[in-house]
């Protein structure tokens, strides 16, 4: 696909998607040093950083965070590769690259990801930041595949509040009917690259498979010229973790 179409297409619906960003050797790699990480780094890493769907099984593991924070290997694919490249071409500006995560559905119990906009989480002025997901595994209805809804970056952000699905705290919540008609699901095969911007609406499905999980890999990156309000985030994180720990 053509740089040019790539952000043609972002600019309008708020969100793009890349057949084949990586090929299979690629995708591998990075499926081989998930597996690395989860088995060697993962110990080391704080309780905070990790998500499961049951506490108590560690196959049931569901995201990990700022994975680049812990091996060289990810923090090379967040900072030096061609991940960057295309974010700064998508939002006109120089990037810095915020997180790497690792993301899954484990079969049967992965459960649905609430309607957000990661805007809300980010809490930059102006919002000028893209999210990335790039299927490892293929990823449909059935599993939980990524839906959008087209253009939603262009009005605003709506209001946001709480929810009890662990790893994505907050969901829009005036979502209804007219927005659940408008949803667009996207389905990917391993190493397609989807994109949106901070303000795009999204949600998936739960994985309602019995055998298939939904892994992917994200990645976050903020514009340099927006501007991170710090103190409200860190009032966000503070609250957060309180709820985390069963605090009121």
């Amino acid at each position: 696909m053509h740089t040019a179409i790539i952000k043609e297409t972002f600019q309008r619906d708020g969100y793009v998607l890349i057949p084949a960003f990586l090929d299979s050797d690629e995708v591998n790699e990075i499926i081989k040093n998930f597996e690395r990480v989860i088995e060697q780094v993962t110990p080391n890493m704080p309780a905070e950083k990790m998500f499961f769907e049951d506490k108590d099984d560690p196959s049931t593991l569901k995201q990990l965070i700022d994975i680049h924070q812990y091996d060289q290997f990810f923090d090379n694919v967040l900072n030096k590769g061609k991940f960057k490249d295309i974010a700064a071409l998508l939002l006109n500006d120089n990037v810095v690259g915020k997180t790497l995560e690792y993301f899954n559905k484990p079969p049967r119990i992965g459960k649905p990801t609430p309607p957000h906009q990661d805007g809300y989480y980010f809490m930059l002025k102006p919002s000028v930041a893209v999210t990335m997901w790039m299927a490892l595994e293929p990823a449909d209805e059935e599993n939980g595949c990524v839906r959008y809804i087209k253009g939603s970056h262009l009005t605003g952000m709506r209001p946001h509040g709480r929810t009890q699905t662990l790893g994505f705290s907050q969901q829009i919540l005036d979502y209804g009917p007219e927005d659940i008609n408008k949803e667009i699901s996207i389905t990917a095969k391993p190493g397609d690259l989807l994109i949106h911007h901070s303000l795009t609406i999204h949600t998936a499905g739960g994985n309602k498979s019995a055998t298939r999980s939904r892994k992917a890999l994200g990645l976050i990156y903020f514009g340099l010229s927006a501007r991170e309000d710090t103190e409200a985030k860190a009032a966000y994180q503070k609250k957060l973790q309180a709820e985390r720990m069963g605090k009121p």
